[in-house]
C-alpha cells in the first residue's frame, strides 16, 4: 500500500462524509477507513501466498470495525464505506475505483461451488445501507443500488435499482430529457417537477403522454408539409395558445397553498387576539 493510496483513501472520505472535520479525526474513528487499510495489507499477504495470516488479519479487522473484507477480493481506488457496520464483501468480490458502501451492505455469493460466485462493482457505484448484491453479476458503471435491495441479476450502467428484488428504474435518454423539455416549454407545464427517474407513476405517466404528443406533432407536420405540396394553406393557420395558468406545477400549487394557509393562520391569530 503506498501513501499516495492512503491518501486517495483519506480524501474521498472528505469528498463524500460531509461530517468529516479533520485528517486526524478520519484518522483515527473512521472504521471504514479503517477497514480499507486492513484490507490493503491483507491482500497484499494474500497474494504473496501468506493465505493464514491474511485471513487472521481480516478476522482481527472485523472484530475492530464490524467489517468483514475477505482479502482475496479485488478492489480499486478511491474506496469509500460510511459507517461500515455489518458490511460483508466476499472472496470473488470485485469492486471499481470510486465505489462507495453504505452499513449492512453484503456483496456475497448464492453458490459453494469454487470460482467466481461475488458481484463485480464497475467504476462509480454505490450501494444503499442494507442492499444485498448476490451471486457473479455485474453492476454497471455509476449504477446506484437502494437501501435494502436485493440483486441478483446484472445491472446496466447508470440506473438506480430499488426492491425485492431488485427493480432496475431507467434514467431517460439526453434526447428523450430535450424532447420533453420541448413539450413542457410548449404547453407550460412543468410535469410535477420531476426527474424521470424518480419512481412516481404519475410523473411517468405525463412524460409519456408528453412522449405521445411529440408524435403527433410530427405526424401533423408531415401531413401539413404534404398539403401544402398540394396547395391547401389551412395548416398555416396558428394554433390558439395555451393559458399557461391552466397547467401549474405541482411545487407552485403546493407552494402558494401553503402560503394561503399561512396567511389564513395569521389572520385567525390577529382575529383571536382582538377577541
Amino acid at each position: 500500500m503506498s501513501i499516495r493510496t492512503l491518501r486517495e483513501d483519506i480524501a474521498c472520505v472528505f469528498e463524500r462524509d460531509p461530517a468529516a472535520r479533520n485528517t486526524f479525526e478520519v484518522l483515527t474513528t473512521y472504521p471504514g477507513l479503517h477497514a480499507i487499510l486492513h484490507y490493503r495489507m491483507a491482500n497484499w499477504l494474500w497474494r504473496k501466498g501468506l493465505k493464514w495470516f491474511a485471513r487472521f488479519l481480516s478476522t482481527f479487522s472485523r472484530w475492530m470495525t464490524g467489517i468483514e473484507i475477505h482479502p482475496g477480493a479485488t478492489i480499486g481506488h478511491r474506496f469509500f464505506i460510511d459507517h461500515g457496520m455489518g458490511v460483508v464483501i466476499g472472496e470473488t468480490a470485485e469492486i471499481g475505483n470510486d465505489c462507495t458502501l453504505y452499513h449492512g451492505v453484503t456483496l456475497g455469493g448464492t453458490s459453494w461451488k469454487k470460482g467466481k460466485r461475488h458481484p463485480t462493482l464497475m467504476d462509480g457505484v454505490v450501494v444503499g445501507a442494507g442492499a444485498k448484491v448476490l451471486g457473479p453479476i455485474t453492476v454497471g458503471r455509476d449504477a446506484r443500488i437502494g437501501s435494502n435491495a436485493v440483486v441478483t441479476k446484472d445491472v446496466p450502467e447508470s440506473v438506480t435499482v430499488v426492491g425485492i428484488p431488485g427493480r432496475i428504474i431507467r434514467k431517460a435518454t439526453t434526447i428523450d430529457e430535450n424532447r420533453r423539455r420541448e413539450i413542457a416549454a410548449k404547453i407550460g407545464f412543468d410535469a410535477y417537477g420531476m426527474a424521470d427517474d424518480m419512481p412516481d407513476p404519475i410523473a411517468r405517466s405525463i412524460h409519456n403522454l408528453m412522449d405521445h404528443m411529440h408524435a403527433v406533432d410530427n405526424k401533423i407536420d408531415s401531413m401539413c408539409k404534404a398539403l401544402a405540396t398540394m396547395g391547401d394553406t389551412t395548416c398555416s393557420d396558428a394554433l390558439p395558445e395555451l393559458e399557461k395558468e391552466t397547467f401549474v406545477s405541482l411545487h407552485e400549487r403546493l407552494e402558494k397553498e401553503r402560503e394561503e394557509d399561512e396567511q389564513e393562520s395569521n389572520n385567525n391569530g390577529n382575529n383571536s387576539e382582538k377577541g
